[in-house]
């Protein structure tokens, strides 16, 4: 008997949401019509950007960051789940992730008030600590949260990885038995291509020091999410200094010399996506003991002042062996 054709092909599909771009590949009939599909893509994308953006002042975030003191709000199963995982980072990192920093990050200029970039004066920022902090935020089983005054969440360094999530869940539930899923350069990937082969992604090189140059690394994503962040791409100069976009929530400032890039590997692109931000804050040193205390897969490279070097957690390498 002779073994059965794979029919299916690769298909690409693209956009944009998040302020980003999205793309997807995936394996299905060469004659599929991919306009439905492009739709659904976007319907997903449009979703979490109708609930958990706070550029968008209509948002679920944006009217629960308004809301008066006291108030209980019923979020979205979706919004919950985040928040969620938001919050179990939060505790896991002694407040190294903190959803709940969004005054601050708006404070600074990263946030969507267009204000220049610019470190608030002491006062200032003691008053956006104040009120920040995961720990006042409560929510409840079922999803609901309490408003407890002056609260602003931001979750930008959690929904786009779930938002990739949050498609490749779709594309399975339409019977799409392979795809590599990418918004803003946080990947999930699932199932075999026609030829049997794994989805492939390249983590990028980085070049230090002549002797501290950072070789490409290869991984493949059967089940498995990457998620990259650090300094490598968003550095901005301030007060003499070259700072990250991301902020230390414990201190409530922009980082400075910061990992260059710590790239996570985890089962959803949700999970990815915010363990690579809490672990560029913590740093190299206590990032990378917390990483391998719970057992991550994580690469670090250092940064540049300390001559961009790679340091990998064992789960990262037996990904790279597998």
């Amino acid at each position: 008997m002779h073994a059965a054709v794979d029919r299916r092909v690769v298909h690409a599909l693209g956009g944009t949401s998040m302020g980003t771009t999205w793309s997807v590949k995936c394996a299905a009939a060469a004659g599929v019509d991919l306009r439905p599909l492009h739709a659904g893509i976007q319907a997903r994308l449009d979703e979490v950007v109708s609930q958990m953006s706070n550029w968008a002042p209509d948002s679920v975030l944006s009217r629960f960051n308004a809301a008066p003191a006291g108030s209980w709000h019923a979020l979205p199963a979706e919004f919950a789940t985040v928040l969620e995982c938001a919050l179990r980072i939060a505790r896991l990192t002694d407040g190294a992730f903190d959803p709940t920093i969004g005054a601050l990050v708006d404070a600074w200029g990263f946030g969507p008030s267009g204000a220049k970039v610019t470190r608030p004066d002491d006062g200032a920022l003691a008053e956006l600590r104040r009120v920040a902090g995961w720990e006042r935020l409560l929510l409840e089983r079922g999803g609901r949260a309490l408003q407890p005054g002056g609260l602003s969440l931001d979750l930008c360094a959690v929904a786009k990885g779930f938002a990739v999530d949050h498609v490749a869940d779709y594309l399975r539930g339409i019977a799409i038995g392979a795809a590599l899923v990418e918004v803003g350069g946080e990947l999930f990937g699932y199932g075999r291509k026609p030829d049997g082969s794994p989805w492939r992604v390249v983590v990028e090189a980085w070049s230090g020091d002549e002797d501290d140059d950072v070789p490409a690394r290869i991984l493949a994503l059967d089940g498995l999410a990457v998620a990259t962040s650090g300094d490598r791409w968003h550095g901005v100069r301030h007060d003499g200094r070259r700072h990250c976009h991301t902020l230390d929530p414990r201190e409530g400032v922009a980082l400075h010399d910061a990992p260059t890039a710590v790239t996570v590997v985890a089962g959803t692109a949700m999970e990815a996506d915010a363990w690579a931000t809490a672990l560029t804050v913590l740093g190299e040193e206590r990032g990378f003991e917390l990483a391998c205390a719970q057992d991550l897969a994580v690469r670090f490279v250092g940064p540049r002042s300390t001559g961009s070097r790679e340091r990998m957690t064992p789960r990262f390498e037996a990904l790279l062996a597998a």
